[in-house]
């Protein structure tokens, strides 16, 4: 797993924090000093954090889970669904709708909705219906893409959720609290750390902060995966072979009535005899 690089944070403004006016006070520890009336972060202490989180990530990863990303702010958004969807990871990065964690049946059956329109479209259901119809179906789908479309493979709760900025993403973080969800998160120094089980101190505002951090986060991911399909793949030719080395029924049926053959060979001789 590749560390996070301090020059590479420093150059991307990963350590601008917020005014001192808005600070957090439970962010004291990660607050390296004060200039010019902003807080400056310790990336000494983030290129840690980064670390402790995508060692955890890794794990979670490695168990054939999946972890929801959640950004939705402007800053955020495209770097999310560039560097998300590579890794196959499902993402939110236009707008979190409530309950989508807490009423979880409910989002299924609107993805499922979206996969039926797919069918219709298909099958040829569509030739048999009006324009009017058509476009208002068709739009109904281009919604449910929009809101839906990232989350579309994610059959269940995830494992864990990451969400860059925790002031905007209050609601997905209640809600992943509600269902015991770890939760991991960029944390500027005008929120708290508290809020969340992994906190990365970082400027949750500066696009080449963010891009850093996911990238980071999205390379023990993919190694996570990647060691996964490894000891499945060993453990699945493991198998096989010991299967292999196994007498089958049939060659021990065989064997059997061989030496039953043999018994009653040696008896007859000796019967001859």
């Amino acid at each position: 797993m590749s560390k996070v690089n301090f020059q590479d944070l420093l150059d991307a403004g990963a350590h601008f924090g917020h005014l001192k006016r808005k600070w957090n006070p439970n962010m004291a520890p990660y607050i390296f000093m004060e200039k010019n009336g902003i807080h400056i972060i310790d990336l000494h202490k983030t290129v840690a954090k980064i670390d402790e989180a995508a060692a955890a990530l890794k794990q979670i990863a490695k168990s054939g889970r999946k972890i929801l990303f959640v950004g939705t702010k402007k800053q955020a958004k495209e770097i999310v669904a560039e560097q998300i969807s590579k890794i196959n990871m499902p993402y939110v990065n236009e707008r979190w709708s409530g309950g989508m964690l807490t009423n979880f049946p409910t989002v299924r059956k609107a993805v499922k909705k979206m996969a039926s329109i797919d069918k219709m479209e298909q099958d040829g259901t569509f030739e048999h219906l009006s324009k009017r119809e058509n476009l208002q179906i068709k739009r109904q789908r281009d919604k449910l893409e929009k809101n839906l479309g990232s989350i579309k493979d994610l059959t269940r709760i995830p494992a864990a959720l990451f969400v860059i900025d925790i002031q905007k993403e209050k609601i997905a973080i209640a809600e992943a609290h509600r269902l015991q969800i770890p939760v991991f998160a960029m944390v500027d120094t005008n929120s708290d750390p508290n809020a969340v089980d992994y906190a990365i101190p970082c400027n949750d505002d500066a696009s080449k902060a963010i891009a850093l951090v996911l990238s980071a986060v999205a390379e023990a991911i993919q190694e996570g995966v990647a060691e996964r399909k490894a000891e499945k793949g060993k453990d699945d030719v493991e198998e096989e072979e010991e299967e292999n080395s196994k007498p089958s029924k049939a060659k021990k049926s065989a064997a059997k009535k061989q030496a039953d053959n043999d018994e009653a060979a040696e008896a007859s001789e000796e019967a001859a005899e």
